[in-house]
């Protein structure tokens, strides 16, 4: 019996959904007869051809229970069909069901941030330190050990719904006030917030004693930003290998020390030259299928077999060279919310991702901005204004959009710097300069690409008004450094022409 994703979430989607039906036809090679749980008419688990036998009905201890006892499987796959199943997980375990995999006991671990913590230093695995609280004194003095920024969250959450970023005791008391659902059963979790790291995860295959990790995937935005919205890429392109062995070996031991048997996800940071552990999540997640599809390994279907009772070591699985590059970034409805400003943090907000593959970073990044309707120019004319911060990384990013052809208009400050660090730039207006002003150029079609960091706290002004035109306008906008960089790259791939078509078969044939 395989659990299904129920509704659909933002957040939760069809990866869930894609991980289910490749158990479905896992068990069915292995001859199996299989049960289907999943009340969400929009997904490939209802079909009338994926499982034996489905049960329309909702996830739900008692709905599950009494299908169960009609039923009477071998026992119950909840792994593969995210969080909904795995809150029910512990109630259906208690009640007498046999739940396939990864014991309940398990992702409790991993979810418990406490004992997680503690299995973390008896491994002599680094993570950024952290603590919890249910009061505002409490988070007090939480913070007076770790120090700002923080990364403050509810525990138990989806999504990445209501975490932020906290640099100040303002911020910190206004956070702990607004928090709902507050008790010393599910306090508020803060964590030192990571700056400047970047982000990576691993996708596992796990047997309760060894496991394997197809490939490790790299974040193009920087750590701050909800792994779901990040764009991501496979093979990673600036983690030296030392770190990449750390990341492997950190996965197998985590995932052996949980005693992980299907599959897991790691999530790292990598911190002035440390990798830490930023979370395991003993389950299916959002990436299984772009591993799958990038690294030519079917992980639900070898998932699947493990939970059976095969072993890795059965799977003959060995570690591959990828001559291509595979990109996923994320999908947003932002032109549908006009008055909604389109930044990134530590909360998700899109709604759905793509896949660009080719042979090189460059085209393939482009490729997935074209498909999630945010295609590059090859000419033209870029606006760039960026916060204090981000000047220093922004030179790089404007000289290499020069050498590509492009005209380079900036704002006061930004225009500034550059012209000083010998980059020809034209000034433009801020609304508040008065006209002509960059609404009116992006109105008029004379900017083919925003480069906008935003202002933050700090500035009197608020410049979400550029973010906002550009969605308006359709023009493609760009609010972080790493993928203005990652952009330049694009661009200049397609200049020197997009490559032949080739058929994920064809790909996979090559993968040595």
């Amino acid at each position: 019996m395989v659990l299904g994703g129920g509704p659909n979430r933002i957040g939760q989607g069809i990866e869930f959904d894609y991980c289910c039906v490749h158990a479905a036809f896992a068990l069915r090679d292995e001859n199996y007869e299989t049960i289907m749980v999943n009340c969400n008419p929009e997904t490939v688990s209802t079909d009338y051809d994926t499982s034996d036998k489905l049960y329309f009905e909702p996830l739900t201890v008692e709905d599950v229970l009494s299908i169960y006892q009609k039923e009477k499987p071998l026992g119950v796959i909840c792994q593969f069909g995210g969080q909904t199943p795995l809150n029910i997980a512990a109630e259906l375990e208690k009640a007498g069901v046999k739940i396939l995999g990864t014991s309940v006991e398990s992702i409790d671990l991993a979810e418990d941030r406490d004992r997680f913590r503690k299995k973390m230093e008896s491994l002599d695995i680094p993570m950024p330190a952290s603590g919890m609280a249910s009061t505002f004194e409490q988070a007090a003095k939480v913070t007076a050990q770790i120090g700002y920024p923080l990364m403050v969250r509810p525990s138990y959450v989806l999504g990445g719904r209501g975490m932020e970023v906290v640099h100040d005791v303002e911020m910190l008391k206004r956070y702990v006030d607004a928090a709902v659902g507050v008790t010393p059963e599910r306090p508020i979790l803060i964590d030192k917030f990571l700056k400047d790291a970047i982000e990576c995860e691993a996708d596992a295959l796990a047997d309760g004693t060894d496991a394997f990790v197809p490939a490790v995937m790299e974040h193009i935005e920087l750590a701050g930003i909800h792994s779901g919205d990040s764009a991501c890429v496979i093979p990673p392109i600036s983690i030296p290998q030392k770190h990449l062995d750390t990341i492997y070996e950190y996965t197998r031991k985590i995932a052996v020390k949980l005693n992980v048997i299907g599959l897991m996800n790691m999530q790292y940071a990598i911190a002035k030259d440390k990798v830490y552990v930023l979370e395991a999540n003993p389950r299916a997640s959002r990436t299984v299928p772009l591993v799958s599809k990038v690294c030519g390994i079917q992980m639900a279907r070898l998932a699947t077999q493990l939970m059976l009772g095969k072993k890795i070591a059965d799977l003959k699985l060995k570690p591959k060279k990828f001559p291509h590059f595979g990109v996923k970034e994320s999908v947003f409805p932002f032109n549908m919310f006009p008055e909604v400003d389109p930044i990134l943090g530590p909360e998700m907000r899109s709604t759905g991702e793509v896949l660009g593959m080719a042979d090189s970073f460059g085209l393939a990044f482009y490729k997935a901005e074209d498909a999630a309707k945010q295609t590059l120019p090859s000419k033209g004319t870029v606006l760039i204004t960026v916060n204090d911060a981000d000047k220093s990384g922004v030179v790089n990013v404007a000289k290499s959009f020069a050498k590509l052809g492009f005209k380079i208009l900036a704002t006061g400050g930004t225009y500034k710097y550059l012209v000083q660090n010998g980059v020809k730039a034209e000034k433009i207006n801020k609304m508040q300069e008065g006209r002509p002003n960059i609404v009116d150029a992006i109105k008029n079609g004379e900017i083919q690409l925003v480069i906008n960091t935003p202002a933050g706290k700090t500035s009197q002004y608020d410049d979400s008004y550029i973010r906002k035109s550009a969605i308006k306008h359709k023009i493609p906008y760009i609010t972080t450094i790493a993928a203005a960089v990652a952009s330049a790259k694009g661009i200049e791939a397609v200049q020197k022409g997009k490559g032949k078509i080739k058929s994920l078969q064809e790909y996979h044939a090559d993968i040595k």
